[in-house]
C-alpha cells in the first residue's frame, strides 16, 4: 500500500503532498491542472521510462517520492535487501519502504530504493509485487490475447498455477532435450572430424608422453651440454682452489694449518675461532666434492646427449605448436578422453535422447490437456462472474464468455484464449478487441478485476479515468464497484466523474492557481464542505450552485448505504 507521495515540478505541479493511505482514494481537478500527472509520478516511481519533457517549465530537475508500506518479509524486502536497501521498522509484520525518482531537465534520470540508489530496473522489479495501472494503455493491453490468458490464469489461483508450472516445466524439458537432439544431428558430420582431430591428437601425446615441466627442464640442460667446456675448465678450477690433490695452497689445506695453529695456542677465545675455522674447512671439502661429481656429470655427458636432448625438446616443441603450451597438451591428455568417448557414443546417445525426448513429449501432452481442463472450468466461473458484475454496471443485457480454444504450442501452453462480450441479447459474442467500445472496455476491464481480486489479491490497484465513456447511473455502478475492491486492496482513481468520486473514503483535488504566465498546481484532501463544492463543480462546473450542492450531498450519501 502506498502511504503517501510527493511530487515537485513535475509537469505543471509545482509541489505536492498526496496523503494516500488504506481504501479508495479518488483525484479530481480540473482540466489541465495536472491529474495525469500524479500517475505519471507514480509510473516513474515504478521504473517507468523518464522523459524529460516532464519537467516542469523552468525548473532544473524533477522530483518524485513514496512512502509504501509492505510486508518485512516476502518478495518486495528480497528486492530490497538485494539492491542494499532497508526497510523502516513500521509494525511487527510490516515496514516502510522509502523509494525516489529524480528527472532532469537534460534527460538525466537517478533512483533510491530503501534509501540506497538503484537502476530504474529495480523499481520496475518491484512494481510487479506492488501495483497494477490500469488506464487507456491498459485497457488497449486487455485486447491482445497474452493479456487476456493472463486475466483468466490470475482467476483461476493455484489450481491454474499448479498445472501451468508442471507444463512450463515439462515443456523446457522437452525443449532442452529436442535442441540437444538438432545439435547432435545437425552437426554430425562436424563431431565426427572433432572426434577424428582428437584422436589423432590423444595418440601424438600419448606417443611423446610428456611430463610436466618437462620442456623447461630440457632447455636448461641443453644450455649446459651446448657449453660442456666453458663449464668444465671454471669447475675444475673452482675444486682446485678449494680442495686440490697436490694440498698444497687450496683451501682446505690452508684451513687446517690456521686451525692447527690456534689450537696451539693457549687463549680460549683463539679456541672459539680455530672451531670456525674447522668448520670453514669441512665446507670447503663438500663443495670440492660437489664440483668433482658436477665434472664427472660432464665428462660422461658428450654430443650424443646433446643430440638426444635436442631431439626430445623437438617432440615436445611439436605439441607446443599444436597446443600453445605444454601444460594446455597435458591438459587435453586429461580432459580429452572423455569428450572422445561422448562423440564416438553419438549414436546411443541419439537413441536415449530420442527416448527421453519422446517420453517428454508424452508428459507435455498430457500436462497440456490438464491446462487446458482447468482453464476450461476456470473459463466458465470467470464469464459467469464478469457477466454479473456488467449487469450491476449499467449493462444488463451484456453476457461475458471466456473461451478456450485449441491454439498454437507455447511455453504458456496450447490454448487461446478469447474474452468476448455480448452487448445485447442475440448477439453473437464478440472479441472485446472489437465488439466493446471505450466504455463498455473499462467497464469490463473493472469487472474483471473486481472479480480477479477475490483469488488474486494485488495490494494497490491504480485506474487512470477508468470511468471514460460512461456516465450517469453506470458512473454510479463503477464508483460502487471501486469501493468494494478497495475492501480488498488499495484503490487510487483518477476522476472527472462525481458519481464515481463520492465513493472515495479519501478524495485529493489537483488544485490550479495561475498567475498569468505561469500555471502551478498543487494537491489538497477535501472534507466536509470543501468536498460537496468540488463534487458540485464536476457535476455542473459550479461550486456554489445550490441544485448541484444538494446533488453532491445526495451521492455521498450512497457511500453511507
Amino acid at each position: 500500500m502506498i502511504e503517501e507521495m510527493r511530487l515537485r515540478d513535475l509537469g505543471v505541479i509545482a509541489e505536492a503532498v498526496l496523503p494516500i493511505g488504506p481504501g479508495f482514494t479518488a483525484i479530481t481537478g480540473e482540466t489541465g491542472a495536472g491529474k495525469t500527472m500524479v500517475v505519471t509520478g507514480l509510473g516513474l516511481l515504478l521504473g517507468a521510462r523518464a522523459d524529460s519533457g516532464a519537467v516542469r517549465a523552468g525548473a532544473a530537475q524533477a522530483s518524485v517520492a513514496g512512502v509504501w508500506i509492505v510486508p518485512s518479509t516476502g518478495s518486495v524486502a528480497d528486492t530490497v535487501a538485494d539492491a542494499g536497501g532497508e526497510l523502516e521498522p513500521y509494525d511487527d509484520d510490516r515496514g516502510e519502504l522509502y523509494v525516489s525518482r529524480t528527472l532532469t531537465a537534460e534527460g538525466r534520470s537517478r533512483a533510491s530504493v530503501g534509501g540506497r540508489a538503484a537502476p530504474a530496473g529495480v523499481l520496475a522489479d518491484l512494481a510487479d509485487d506492488l501495483v497494477v495501472v490500469h488506464g487507456q494503455s491498459e485497457q488497449l493491453r486487455l485486447r491482445s490475447a497474452a493479456a487476456q490468458r493472463d486475466a483468466l490464469d490470475r482467476f483461476g489461483g493455484s489450481a491454474i498455477a499448479v498445472v501451468r508450472a508442471e507444463y512450463e516445466e515439462t515443456w523446457e524439458r522437452w525443449r532442452s532435450l529436442s535442441a540437444q537432439l538438432d545439435e547432435i544431428a545437425g552437426n554430425r558430420e562436424r563431431r565426427q572430424a572433432e572426434a577424428e582431430e582428437l584422436r589423432q591428437a590423444l595418440a601424438l601425446i600419448e606417443a611423446t608422453d610428456p611430463q610436466p615441466g618437462e620442456d623447461d627442464a630440457l632447455a636448461e640442460r641443453a644450455e649446459r651440454l651446448a657449453n660442456a667446456e666453458e663449464l668444465r675448465q671454471a669447475a675444475a678450477v673452482a675444486r682446485s682452489a678449494l680442495s686440490d690433490e697436490d694440498g698444497e695452497n687450496d683451501v682446505s689445506t690452508l684451513a687446517a694449518e690456521a686451525r692447527r695453529a690456534l689450537e696451539r695456542a693457549s687463549d680460549p677465545a683463539l679456541a672459539e675461532i680455530a672451531e670456525s675455522i674447522a668448520e670453514i674447512g669441512y665446507r670447503a671439502t663438500d663443495i670440492a666434492a660437489q664440483l668433482s661429481g658436477y665434472l664427472a656429470d660432464l665428462d660422461e655427458s658428450g654430443p650424443h646427449e646433446l643430440a638426444a636432448v635436442e631431439e626430445r625438446r623437438s617432440a615436445l616443441a611439436a605439441l607446443v605448436r599444436a597446443h600453445g603450451t605444454l601444460d594446455a597438451a597435458l591438459d587435453l591428455w586429461n580432459t580429452g578422453s572423455a569428450r572422445l568417448a561422448e562423440l564416438d557414443d553419438d549414436s546411443d546417445h541419439i537413441e536415449r535422447l530420442t527416448a527421453e525426448r519422446d517420453a517428454a513429449r508424452a508428459a507435455l501432452d498430457e500436462a497440456a490437456a490438464a491446462l487446458t481442463a482447468t482453464r476450461t472450468e476456470a473459463a466458465g466461473r470467470l464469464g459467469a462472474a464478469v457477466t454479473e458484475e456488467l449487469h450491476a454496471l449499467a449493462m444488463p443485457d451484456a453476457r461475458l464468455v471466456v473461451a478456450v480454444t485449441e491454439g498454437a504450442e507455447s511455453a504458456h501452453g496450447r490454448d487461446d484464449v478469447a474474452i468476448l462480450l455480448a452487448p445485447h441479447p442475440g448477439a453473437e459474442p464478440r472479441s472485446v478487441a472489437k465488439g466493446a467500445s471505450g466504455g463498455e472496455l473499462s467497464r469490463v476491464m473493472l469487472a474483471i478485476e473486481v472479480v480477479i481480486a477475490g483469488t488474486d489479491p494485488v495490494p494497490t490497484f491504480v485506474f487512470d479515468e477508468v470511468d471514460a465513456g460512461i456516465g450517469g447511473a453506470a458512473a454510479i455502478e463503477v464508483g460502487r464497484r471501486l469501493a468494494r475492491l478497495a475492501r480488498s486492496s488499495q484503490v487510487i482513481a483518477v476522476t472527472h466523474l462525481a458519481q464515481v468520486a463520492a465513493f472515495a473514503n479519501n478524495h485529493l483535488s489537483v488544485v490550479k492557481a495561475n498567475d498569468g504566465q505561469v500555471t502551478a498546481s498543487s494537491v489538497r484532501r477535501l472534507d466536509g464542505e470543501d468536498r460537496e463544492a468540488e463534487m458540485a463543480r464536476l457535476l455542473s462546473g459550479l461550486t456554489d450552485s445550490d441544485a448541484a450542492l444538494e446533488h453532491a450531498r445526495e451521492l455521498l450519501a450512497l457511500r453511507e448505504d
